[in-house]
Protein backbone atom coordinates (compact mmCIF):
# COMPACT_ATOMS: atom_id res chain seq x y z
CA UNK A 1 0.00 0.00 0.00
CA UNK A 2 1.09 3.78 -0.61
CA UNK A 3 2.51 5.93 2.13
CA UNK A 4 0.30 8.20 1.22
CA UNK A 5 -3.00 8.76 3.43
CA UNK A 6 -6.52 7.19 2.73
CA UNK A 7 -9.68 9.72 1.50
CA UNK A 8 -12.80 9.24 3.74
CA UNK A 9 -15.68 11.41 2.35
CA UNK A 10 -17.90 12.53 5.18
CA UNK A 11 -21.58 13.63 4.49
CA UNK A 12 -22.74 15.69 7.40
CA UNK A 13 -21.70 15.11 10.96
CA UNK A 14 -24.46 12.60 11.68
CA UNK A 15 -22.15 9.92 9.81
CA UNK A 16 -18.76 9.89 11.06
CA UNK A 17 -16.41 6.68 9.68
CA UNK A 18 -17.34 5.03 13.05
CA UNK A 19 -15.57 1.33 12.70
CA UNK A 20 -13.80 2.60 9.51
CA UNK A 21 -11.61 4.63 11.19
CA UNK A 22 -11.07 2.31 13.93
CA UNK A 23 -10.43 -0.08 11.34
CA UNK A 24 -7.65 2.15 9.88
CA UNK A 25 -6.42 3.16 13.18
CA UNK A 26 -5.65 -0.34 14.22
CA UNK A 27 -3.72 -1.63 10.99
CA UNK A 28 -1.94 1.58 11.27
CA UNK A 29 -3.48 3.25 8.28
CA UNK A 30 -2.98 6.79 7.77
CA UNK A 31 -5.97 9.08 6.82
CA UNK A 32 -8.18 11.94 5.83
CA UNK A 33 -11.71 12.77 6.59
CA UNK A 34 -13.08 15.40 3.38
CA UNK A 35 -16.52 16.40 4.91
CA UNK A 36 -18.47 16.96 1.73
CA UNK A 37 -20.03 20.17 0.81
CA UNK A 38 -17.57 22.33 3.16
CA UNK A 39 -14.30 21.43 2.99
CA UNK A 40 -12.43 22.67 -0.58
CA UNK A 41 -12.23 19.66 -3.09
CA UNK A 42 -9.69 16.71 -2.99
CA UNK A 43 -7.99 14.99 -6.29
CA UNK A 44 -8.29 11.56 -5.24
CA UNK A 45 -5.06 10.66 -7.29
CA UNK A 46 -2.99 12.28 -4.02
CA UNK A 47 -4.51 9.76 -2.17
CA UNK A 48 -3.79 5.71 -1.21
CA UNK A 49 -7.35 4.63 -1.36
CA UNK A 50 -10.92 6.37 -0.83
CA UNK A 51 -13.66 5.39 1.04
CA UNK A 52 -17.20 7.09 0.29
CA UNK A 53 -19.76 6.89 3.50
CA UNK A 54 -23.49 6.69 4.06
CA UNK A 55 -25.63 10.02 3.63
CA UNK A 56 -29.81 10.93 3.69
CA UNK A 57 -29.29 12.86 0.39
CA UNK A 58 -29.90 10.26 -2.89
CA UNK A 59 -26.80 9.25 -4.69
CA UNK A 60 -29.05 10.12 -7.92
CA UNK A 61 -29.78 13.61 -7.24
CA UNK A 62 -28.02 16.94 -8.12
CA UNK A 63 -28.85 18.41 -5.17
CA UNK A 64 -26.95 19.72 -3.05
CA UNK A 65 -24.03 19.92 -5.44
CA UNK A 66 -21.65 18.36 -3.64
CA UNK A 67 -23.33 14.74 -4.46
CA UNK A 68 -22.35 15.10 -8.66
CA UNK A 69 -19.18 16.33 -7.33
CA UNK A 70 -18.43 13.53 -5.27
CA UNK A 71 -19.40 10.91 -7.57
CA UNK A 72 -16.95 12.89 -10.60
CA UNK A 73 -14.24 12.63 -7.56
CA UNK A 74 -14.90 8.87 -7.30
CA UNK A 75 -14.92 8.61 -10.94
CA UNK A 76 -11.12 10.05 -10.94
CA UNK A 77 -10.24 7.84 -8.39
CA UNK A 78 -10.91 4.42 -10.89
CA UNK A 79 -9.68 6.91 -13.59
CA UNK A 80 -6.01 6.92 -11.75
CA UNK A 81 -6.24 3.10 -10.37
CA UNK A 82 -6.78 4.37 -6.50
CA UNK A 83 -9.16 1.70 -4.83
CA UNK A 84 -12.85 3.22 -3.69
CA UNK A 85 -14.92 1.69 -1.00
CA UNK A 86 -18.49 2.70 -1.45
CA UNK A 87 -20.88 1.98 1.97
CA UNK A 88 -24.55 2.32 1.47
CA UNK A 89 -25.06 6.19 -0.05
CA UNK A 90 -20.90 5.66 -1.38
CA UNK A 91 -22.08 1.97 -2.87
CA UNK A 92 -24.50 4.00 -4.58
CA UNK A 93 -22.49 6.15 -5.94
CA UNK A 94 -19.34 4.50 -6.93
CA UNK A 95 -22.27 2.62 -9.09
CA UNK A 96 -22.83 5.64 -10.63
CA UNK A 97 -19.38 6.44 -10.98
CA UNK A 98 -18.82 3.08 -12.56
CA UNK A 99 -21.91 3.78 -15.12
CA UNK A 100 -24.11 2.00 -13.02
CA UNK A 101 -27.21 3.31 -11.11
CA UNK A 102 -29.64 3.78 -8.32
CA UNK A 103 -33.90 2.90 -8.13
CA UNK A 104 -36.09 3.44 -5.95
CA UNK A 105 -37.28 1.18 -3.65
CA UNK A 106 -41.11 0.28 -3.32
CA UNK A 107 -40.39 -0.17 0.36
CA UNK A 108 -37.38 1.23 2.41
CA UNK A 109 -35.19 -1.67 3.54
CA UNK A 110 -34.44 -1.13 7.19
CA UNK A 111 -33.40 -3.45 10.10
CA UNK A 112 -30.55 -6.17 9.91
CA UNK A 113 -30.52 -8.36 7.36
CA UNK A 114 -27.97 -11.38 6.54
CA UNK A 115 -27.28 -11.58 2.96
CA UNK A 116 -27.00 -14.59 0.40
CA UNK A 117 -22.91 -14.23 -0.24
CA UNK A 118 -21.01 -15.79 -3.28
CA UNK A 119 -17.47 -15.07 -2.17
CA UNK A 120 -15.46 -15.21 1.18
CA UNK A 121 -14.68 -11.10 0.92
CA UNK A 122 -18.03 -10.02 2.15
CA UNK A 123 -19.43 -11.91 5.18
CA UNK A 124 -22.99 -12.91 5.54
CA UNK A 125 -23.92 -10.48 8.69
CA UNK A 126 -26.63 -9.62 9.61
CA UNK A 127 -25.61 -6.49 8.40
CA UNK A 128 -27.37 -2.95 8.97
CA UNK A 129 -29.67 -1.75 5.94
CA UNK A 130 -31.19 1.74 5.95
CA UNK A 131 -32.16 2.56 2.75
CA UNK A 132 -34.75 3.50 0.48
CA UNK A 133 -32.82 3.00 -2.87
CA UNK A 134 -30.69 0.28 -4.31
CA UNK A 135 -27.67 0.26 -6.50
CA UNK A 136 -27.12 -1.18 -9.28
CA UNK A 137 -23.96 -3.71 -9.77
CA UNK A 138 -22.42 -1.53 -12.69
CA UNK A 139 -21.30 -3.30 -15.92
CA UNK A 140 -18.05 -5.14 -15.70
CA UNK A 141 -18.74 -5.44 -12.34
CA UNK A 142 -19.68 -8.44 -9.92
CA UNK A 143 -22.60 -9.15 -7.68
CA UNK A 144 -20.79 -10.49 -4.06
CA UNK A 145 -24.21 -10.33 -2.02
CA UNK A 146 -27.43 -10.05 -2.28
CA UNK A 147 -30.16 -8.94 0.63
CA UNK A 148 -34.03 -9.64 0.17
CA UNK A 149 -33.82 -5.63 -2.01
CA UNK A 150 -31.13 -6.91 -4.23
CA UNK A 151 -27.37 -6.72 -4.66
CA UNK A 152 -25.66 -5.64 -1.67
CA UNK A 153 -22.31 -6.10 -2.66
CA UNK A 154 -20.23 -5.47 -5.48
CA UNK A 155 -16.71 -5.54 -6.95
CA UNK A 156 -15.17 -3.98 -10.16
CA UNK A 157 -11.46 -4.38 -10.18
CA UNK A 158 -10.32 -3.30 -6.97
CA UNK A 159 -13.23 -1.50 -5.79
CA UNK A 160 -15.99 -2.74 -3.65
CA UNK A 161 -19.59 -1.41 -3.09
CA UNK A 162 -22.40 -2.32 -0.37
CA UNK A 163 -25.59 -1.57 0.07
CA UNK A 164 -25.11 -2.11 4.25
CA UNK A 165 -23.56 0.20 6.53
CA UNK A 166 -20.75 -1.79 8.28
CA UNK A 167 -19.34 1.07 9.81
CA UNK A 168 -22.07 1.38 12.45
CA UNK A 169 -22.01 1.64 16.30
CA UNK A 170 -25.12 0.83 18.71
CA UNK A 171 -24.56 4.61 19.52
CA UNK A 172 -24.87 6.00 15.57
CA UNK A 173 -27.52 3.76 14.81
CA UNK A 174 -29.47 5.61 17.98
CA UNK A 175 -28.76 8.91 16.67
CA UNK A 176 -30.18 7.52 12.97
CA UNK A 177 -33.39 6.12 14.67
CA UNK A 178 -34.28 9.24 16.26
CA UNK A 179 -34.76 11.21 13.02
CA UNK A 180 -35.04 8.42 9.91
CA UNK A 181 -38.90 8.52 9.12
CA UNK A 182 -38.34 5.27 7.12
CA UNK A 183 -39.00 3.16 10.01
CA UNK A 184 -42.71 3.68 10.93
CA UNK A 185 -42.62 2.71 7.02
CA UNK A 186 -41.24 -0.60 7.95
CA UNK A 187 -43.15 -0.79 11.32
CA UNK A 188 -40.17 -0.68 13.54
CA UNK A 189 -40.05 1.85 16.39
CA UNK A 190 -36.67 3.35 17.05
CA UNK A 191 -36.28 1.26 20.03
CA UNK A 192 -36.72 -1.84 18.53
CA UNK A 193 -34.18 -1.12 16.04
CA UNK A 194 -31.87 -0.34 18.48
CA UNK A 195 -32.41 -3.39 20.40
CA UNK A 196 -31.63 -5.19 17.21
CA UNK A 197 -28.07 -3.43 17.26
CA UNK A 198 -27.50 -3.87 20.32
CA UNK A 199 -28.36 -7.96 19.29
CA UNK A 200 -26.18 -7.57 16.45
CA UNK A 201 -23.69 -5.02 16.80
CA UNK A 202 -20.40 -6.62 18.52
CA UNK A 203 -20.45 -9.60 15.92
CA UNK A 204 -21.18 -7.11 13.12
CA UNK A 205 -17.73 -5.19 14.20
CA UNK A 206 -15.77 -8.46 13.69
CA UNK A 207 -17.19 -8.83 10.16
CA UNK A 208 -16.94 -5.62 9.33
CA UNK A 209 -12.83 -5.63 10.01
CA UNK A 210 -12.87 -8.71 7.91
CA UNK A 211 -14.52 -6.56 5.24
CA UNK A 212 -12.31 -4.39 5.32
CA UNK A 213 -9.57 -6.10 5.32
CA UNK A 214 -10.73 -8.41 2.59
CA UNK A 215 -11.11 -5.76 0.53
CA UNK A 216 -7.29 -3.93 1.51
CA UNK A 217 -6.02 -7.61 0.45
CA UNK A 218 -8.36 -7.10 -3.05
CA UNK A 219 -7.13 -3.84 -3.93
CA UNK A 220 -3.50 -4.61 -3.15
CA UNK A 221 -4.07 -7.48 -5.79
CA UNK A 222 -6.00 -5.49 -8.46
CA UNK A 223 -9.65 -7.05 -7.75
CA UNK A 224 -11.75 -7.59 -4.75
CA UNK A 225 -12.71 -11.14 -4.32
CA UNK A 226 -11.05 -13.88 -6.10
CA UNK A 227 -14.45 -15.09 -8.10
CA UNK A 228 -14.48 -11.47 -9.74
CA UNK A 229 -13.33 -13.12 -12.79
CA UNK A 230 -15.89 -15.36 -13.02
CA UNK A 231 -18.14 -12.68 -14.17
Amino acid sequence: MSTKPGLIFQHGSAGPPVRVGEWLSSRGLPFVVHHAGTDPAVAPADFSFVVSLGSQHSAAADDPAWVPEEIAALREAVDAGVPVLGLCFGGQALSLALGGGVDALARPEIGWFAVETVDDAVPAGPWLMMHTEQMRVPPGGVELARSPAGPAAFSHGPHLGVQFHPEVDVERVEVWARTDPGLAAVGLTPGELVAQSAQHAPAAREQAFRLFDQWLAGALNGRVAASSDAG
